[in-house]
């Protein structure tokens, strides 16, 4: 079970966001906005780029990517940051520029790119311009100027740069005057009229006053009141939910900017209360940064978590028969995270949608991570610095079980333990635990790197809020609060991530001979990943299953502890620690031969009423 002591992926955490921000900048910005690159089915994450796509919506989301290193810039005046910042704004420019008149293209690109092709065979529907040596696209809608208009007045906010300050109103300005003097469209074509939206009028002449305290543009109307009108008829359903995305970038500028913001509140509270039980920690993050802290804020770290989990291409996924479908055929309540049908920005679709997604080859950029993560920062929701199970999602960390600190600059080198017993110091790095009662306990270590440290809570540590620090070279790197309890179940997983196929073993015996024992595979591991491999059960052949985990040991007594599979409770022989491992647990059940041609079913631990998460640690056997 070397699996105790190798580094996992870290959870909503700094580096999983600048992971994201570097790979956005390798592959994401050929041309400074965003379009999400494709590869050939089932290979490599680092292998050939085969083309691009979604660039129809390149201005939306650039400026989402705009806002997103405004906050990260916001909380640690990264160099990186700020440079992508000005790089976000400098594509913007060209959006505007190489159309000619100031009306935003949808997104450009050389004409002699290997991918042009390509790409403008996708966007025919779009008209596709020549303004030598650039191609770009038009038709542009109102979700392009909503997505650059939040980008730009973010970066105008949070950005403290001179230089960033003064080059945003020179963008906005002719762009707005470009849709005042066209029909109030962006694209000079009645049907796309900002008139039929008029809170999203408001808000682009509100926010050019803004950024651009100069420009004197106007509206046809001041009075609030026929705005409503859009926002009742969007809560009336989840039919095209992105209007709900194009809603909450709007009212952000427009609560905040506009000098009759009060007005304007009533009708955000309508779409906030209509969406606030969706699951969605980027609507989340724009209630809190226009009321302040409330009862979701608690949702967004394990939400980002989750996130985590999903696939980063695009495959198909249908949940039809994962969870409870509901007569308008959706889903009855939101669909976990990890397993909603894969998209560009998945905060902009349906919670409740069963299925979707593509075929596997499309890169999503991943900026519907690093928006609310940064957010969340920035107004403190979630920590820089986080303690957590080292198998799966779990803030609580019981005495004597193995979790991970995740930050960044926590140790010079990386390091594994190589013996036993474990030492305190490991890599140049060593964690002191200050529990509930004031006590400073030195953690042994598993493993050491800059970005993850993975120790063994110390035994006797007091139930309650502890701190834990991280030391190098005499000084302090990082601090993290957690709890600390007696009982937090967790299981291993194959892959290491908390999900999937668990992380276990078997014995088959013979009834009546249980000396005879078979070892039987549960998992195997390859290239593409761990899948389970099918065990058969039968009364004749008893079969043993030994799961692996920490956070158990600490347990009242062995009746408390159960372990359902699929929905079946199974004989508990043995719980507590793992011979010869130090802070691995272990539960002995016995497989139900009821069990028998199950398929792939669902295993659940629970230890004194406390049940391993069925999200982040959803654990999988398969039964033949």
């Amino acid at each position: 079970m070397a699996i105790a002591i190798l580094p996992v992926p870290a959870r909503a955490a700094e580096g999983d966001a600048l992971a994201i921000e570097a790979n956005i900048v390798a592959r994401h910005l050929p041309f400074g906005g965003i379009v999400d690159p494709a590869f050939v089915y089932g290979s490599p994450a680092n292998s050939p780029i085969t083309g691009y796509f979604r660039c129809a919506d390149s201005a939306l989301w650039t400026g989402a990517w705009l806002a997103a290193e405004s906050y990260h810039y916001a909380v640690d005046r990264s160099p990186a940051a700020l440079a992508n910042v000005k790089s976000a704004i400098s594509a913007i420019q060209g959006l505007v520029a190489v159309t000619g008149d100031n009306r935003l293209a949808r997104c450009m690109f050389t004409a002699n790119w290997q991918f042009a092709g390509n790409v403008a065979g996708q966007e025919s529907a779009n008209s596709i311009n020549t303004n030598s040596p650039w191609v770009w696209v038009d038709n542009t809608s109102r979700d392009e100027v909503i997505g650059v208009f939040f980008g730009l007045a973010t970066a105008y906010d949070f950005v403290n740069d001179p230089g960033v300050h003064s080059s945003i109103g020179p963008i906005a300005s002719p762009i707005a005057h470009y849709i005042s003097d066209h029909l109030w469209s962006p694209d000079n074509d009645i049907t796309t009229t900002f008139l039929i939206r008029p809170e999203e009028l408001q808000m682009l002449i509100d926010t050019t006053r803004h950024v651009n305290p100069g420009d004197s543009i106007s509206g046809p109307f001041i009075n609030p009141t026929p705005f409503e009108t859009g926002v009742l008829l969007d809560i009336q359903n989840n039919s095209s939910y992105f209007k709900f995305n194009l809603d909450y970038m709007t009212f952000f500028n427009l609560v905040r900017l506009s000098p009759a913001n009060s007005q304007y509140l009533g009708a955000y509270v309508d779409v906030r209360d209509y969406t606030a039980s969706h699951q969605n920690p980027f609507f989340d993050m724009i209630d809190h940064a226009l009321r302040g802290a409330n009862n979701f804020d608690a949702e967004v770290r394990p939400l980002l978590d989750q996130w985590l989990l999903r696939p980063k291409r695009d495959p198909y996924i249908d949940d039809s028969d994962v969870v409870k479908n509901c007569s308008s055929g959706e889903a009855c309540s939101p669909v976990p995270v990890p397993i909603r049908p894969t998209t560009d920005f998945l905060w902009q679709r349906d919670p409740f949608q069963l299925v979707g997604g593509a075929d596997d080859t499309i890169e999503c950029a991943g900026i519907d991570y690093i928006l609310p993560y940064w957010m969340g920062r920035y107004y403190g929701v979630i920590p820089a610095d986080t303690v957590q199970s080292a198998a799966a999602i779990e803030y609580t960390v019981p005495p004597a079980s193995i979790a991970s600190f995740y930050g960044v600059n926590l140790a010079p080198t990386t390091a594994s333990a190589t013996a036993q017993p474990l030492p305190t110091n490991l890599g140049g790095v060593s964690l002191v635990v200050t529990d509930a009662n004031g006590n400073q306990l030195p953690a042994p270590l598993f493993y050491a790197s800059p970005t993850q440290v993975n120790f063994l809570v110390p035994e006797g540590a007091a139930s309650g809020m502890a701190t834990f620090t991280t030391v190098a070279n005499g000084a302090v790197t990082a601090t993290a609060t957690g709890s600390v309890e007696p009982v937090a179940p967790v299981l291993f997983s194959a892959d290491g991530s908390g999900t999937g196929v668990a992380a276990a073993v078997a014995v088959r015996t013979e009834a009546g001979n249980p000396q005879v024992q078979t070892p039987v595979a549960v998992y195997q591991c390859g290239d593409s990943g761990c899948s389970a491999v099918p065990i058969a059960v039968s009364a004749a052949a008893p079969v043993y299953l030994i799961l692996y985990g920490t956070g158990i040991r600490n347990f009242s007594s062995l009746g408390n502890v159960s372990v359902s599979v699929n929905g079946i409770n199974s004989q508990v022989l043995y719980a507590g620690p793992a011979p010869g491992f130090t802070g691995l647990d272990q539960v002995n059940v016995v497989l139900n031969p009821s069990l028998s041609g199950v398929g792939k079913v669902n295993v659940v631990l629970t230890v004194d009423g406390q049940t391993n998460d069925p999200t982040t640690n959803a654990l999988t056997v398969s039964i033949q």
